[in-house]
């Protein structure tokens, strides 16, 4: 098999050998054995299931958590002549058409799609048509409740491969820690044999944690970026930040670029082929940039700011020197950043009535036969529930056995005619005609584009859903119609039993408090690694489990005899206690006028921390003078300081 593989790799890829783990990973799913892979950021991750693709029959399927990534190898493999594609939101109809009738046909070798893609009901009903050889998992650590970026919608994944059939599976991430790696295994029946883990250690990358005031890091950063030569990440917290930070080296002559989540999709996307293309050479970014950019030649990470956890300090600093040249990682540290990171934590956990009130809502709109319909914008705001954490409630009410899931289907269908209605329905038999023009008398037309009401449609003719959203589809896909689809809902399967179960709230609001301090926790294992007096290098290999990373790299700044202690740049005053028990007064005056009454210490506590939740931004409590002076503590501290009657 390793003739003929290398020949395969040099024929497509142009490669004359495989890189440290790629040959076993590919061989074992050639061997119909499902596989864990754990490659440094850069290593050639993806080619493991591009390769193994070609040698299969059928469809590989990629998940993949971040669009950027996707059209980046859509583009590579295209470029092999590979047909590779995706199925996004991005695309137009005719384009989502085109590519649907390829796969059908097999012409498709990967199609590439995000996770929320299988909550559509069109795609659900495209993708069951069609045979599958293998599933991949990119970011695979999003599946693992103990890994960074958790994603609620990836723990569906193992179910979704039972539904679908698909023999076998390929997970890839760059970190997972050995907790992480035994959870990933576990949700996908991998054999420990068959997980190939390359080693973490990378000797290429010189990493120095720097203890700097607040006030000193704009020089600081300055003096650094100056010294480096090539393109630069600095990475920042927050929007803002990046604004200023970007404007600051900008000032003193290095042209800088901000890049953040709340910026144009198209700037985003321009700053981003420009930082590629080489036109821009330092890009100041919150994490929404990274994960799509597979630069090799970045020579400097910066952290101006605390990273969220050692998990995601890892892989920022691990977009720095793909190319295995060396490349410089510092992190500009102190305390003053604590509180907004611990805050990002606190803001996602459900407060007991937020889960209470999604609980009842199941109960008591649920119907005769027990389902329950929900559209997720409308219950996260009127749970006070993030949209994460309820994505992340729902899915732990599967799990509990309360809900199941059955289907999700948009609440509105629009379409109109591309070609005359009489002449559309020529192509088709009487049966079909017949079946059609009953769903045109369902529609109302507004001039041209026409909605469809469903339920006098099953009403009127004892039709299945599924028939008409697939008739839809085919009009579309052959060009007679243009189809648009938008409010997704979610229809649910409710088993009582559980459901009105007294402690269900309870248990589940503890797994939220349980998961809130592991994320605390993690936090604090960031602080002390960053002031550690041994190997920075060979520690972050060992909280991955990576036992082969020398005791001293010689290139970190512990090695260098720069180890440090971070503290508060200064210390921040609280307002007064009455101060701070008049602006609550004040919240729960203004929420009373509008007819809140029961406000729980933790929507207090956000309040006085400057969170934003549904809740407020439903209430416009952002407006109240009271929002956020207390924004520059630790959480705990400011939940110290309201009374005591209300902590108990």
């Amino acid at each position: 098999m390793t003739t003929a593989l290398i020949t395969s790799l040099a024929q497509h890829f142009g490669f004359s050998e495989f890189r440290t783990g790629q040959q076993q990973t590919i061989e074992q799913l050639l061997q119909q054995q499902s596989s864990l892979a754990i490659f440094p950021t850069g290593s050639g991750k993806s080619l493991c299931y591009q390769l193994t693709a070609l040698h299969l029959p059928h469809l590989t399927l990629v998940v993949s958590p971040l669009l950027a990534l996707m059209k980046d190898q859509i583009s590579f493999l295209n470029n092999k002549g590979i047909y590779a594609a995706s199925l996004d939101s991005s695309q137009t109809s005719e384009q989502s058409h085109t590519i649907m009738s390829d796969v059908r046909s097999g012409k498709v070798k990967i199609l590439m799609v995000s996770v929320e893609r299988f909550k559509n009901e069109r795609f659900r009903q495209f993708i069951n048509q069609v045979p599958i050889s293998m599933l991949v998992v990119d970011e695979a650590h999003c599946i693992s409740e103990w890994g960074h970026n958790f994603r609620p919608d990836y723990l569906k994944l193992p179910r979704y491969r039972d539904e679908l059939n698909i023999p076998l599976v390929l997970l890839l991430t760059a970190t997972a820690t050995k907790k992480v790696k035994h959870d990933m295994r576990e949700r996908f029946a991998i054999a420990p044999e068959c997980i190939v883990q390359t080693g973490f250690y990378r000797a290429n990358l010189d990493l120095s944690v720097l203890s700097v005031n607040t006030a000193d890091k704009p020089d600081t950063l300055a003096n650094i970026v100056r010294e480096q030569q090539g393109a630069g990440i600095v990475y920042v917290t927050l929007q803002h930040s990046a604004e200023q930070v970007a404007a600051q080296l900008s000032q003193q002559g290095l042209a800088a670029v901000a890049y953040h989540a709340g910026l144009d999709d198209s700037l985003r996307g321009q700053i981003q082929d420009d930082f590629m293309a080489g036109k821009i050479n330092i890009v100041v970014a919150t994490i929404a940039f990274g994960m799509g950019v597979d630069k090799s030649d970045i020579r400097f990470v910066i952290h101006y700011d605390l990273p969220k956890s050692i998990e995601n300090y890892s892989q920022e600093i691990g977009r720095a020197g793909r190319d295995g040249q060396p490349s410089k990682c510092y992190t500009l540290a102190n305390l003053d950043g604590l509180n907004t990171v611990e805050n990002f934590v606190y803001g996602d956990t459900p407060e007991l009535s937020g889960i209470e009130y999604v609980i009842n809502d199941i109960r008591q709109h649920q119907d005769p036969v027990q389902r329950w319909e929900m559209q997720e914008y409308s219950l996260s705001s009127d749970s006070n529930i993030r949209q994460l954490a309820l994505k992340t409630l729902l899915v732990q009410l599967e799990i509990q056995g309360a809900i199941t899931p059955l289907y999700a289907y948009y609440a509105d269908f629009k379409y109109k005619f591309l070609v005359d209605k009489d002449a559309l329905l020529a192509h088709f038999d009487d049966d079909r005609q017949a079946f059609l023009t009953l769903i045109f008398s369902h529609t109302e037309f507004k001039k041209i584009w026409g909605t469809l009401n469903f339920e006098s449609l099953t009403h009127a003719g004892q039709v299945d859903r599924k028939r008409v959203v697939a008739a839809l589809d085919y009009l579309a896909e052959k060009n007679l119609i243009a189809l648009e689809t938008k409010r997704i809902t979610q229809v649910y399967q409710v088993h009582n039993e559980v459901i009105n179960a007294t402690e269900l709230a309870q248990q589940l609001h503890h797994y939220f408090v349980d998961k809130e301090q592991a994320e605390i926790k993690r936090i604090a294992a960031l602080i002390r690694f960053f002031e550690l007096d041994s190997c920075l290098s060979y520690n972050l290999a060992g909280y991955f489990d990576d036992s082969q990373a020398p005791a001293q790299c010689g290139h970190c700044s512990v090695c260098r005899g720069q180890a440090v202690k971070l503290s508060y740049s200064q210390q921040h005053d609280w307002p007064e206690d009455d101060v701070i028990h008049q602006k609550v007064a004040e919240l729960l005056s203004h929420l009373a006028s509008k007819g809140i009454t029961d406000i729980g210490i933790e929507t207090q506590c956000r309040f006085l921390a400057g969170m934003s939740v549904p809740l407020f931004t439903r209430n416009k409590v952002r407006q109240l003078s009271g929002f956020g002076i207390c924004e520059q503590q630790r959480y705990s501290e400011i939940k110290a300081k309201l009374p005591s009657q209300l902590r108990d």
